[in-house]
């Protein structure tokens, strides 16, 4: 298994944790400063946690792609469909098996 390595000249370089040259983008020291940094601020945020929570509902609520009415309508139509098709389904099933378990008891 030979790992793929970028091609030099004009090779755009992955940005994520896992880098295909295996080369860290971190230093020691600038992760110590960093845990240090976020170390100091939960001792200052502990108090303020229920205080950040509405407005970071609001912000995520912002965020989110809403289906337009005629998407609802079809999600709502393909589900009730389905519920109708499955409760005929298991109502079918019961139907046949208490048939099955009469004609057993009842020779």
């Amino acid at each position: 298994m030979t790992e793929e390595q970028p091609e030099k000249v004009g090779a755009a370089r992955p940005t994520g944790k896992r880098q295909l040259a295996g080369v860290s983008t971190a230093t020691t020291a600038s992760i110590e400063a960093k845990n240090a940094a976020t170390s100091d601020d939960d001792a200052k945020a502990e108090g303020n946690k229920v205080a950040k929570f509405l407005p970071e509902v609001v912000s995520e609520m912002k965020k989110v792609i809403w289906p337009t009415t005629r998407q609802m309508v079809n999600y709502t139509l393909i589900t009730f469909g389905f519920l109708i098709f499955m409760t005929a389904l298991v109502a079918g099933v019961d139907f046949l098996a208490g048939l099955g378990v009469e004609k057993i008891l009842n020779p």
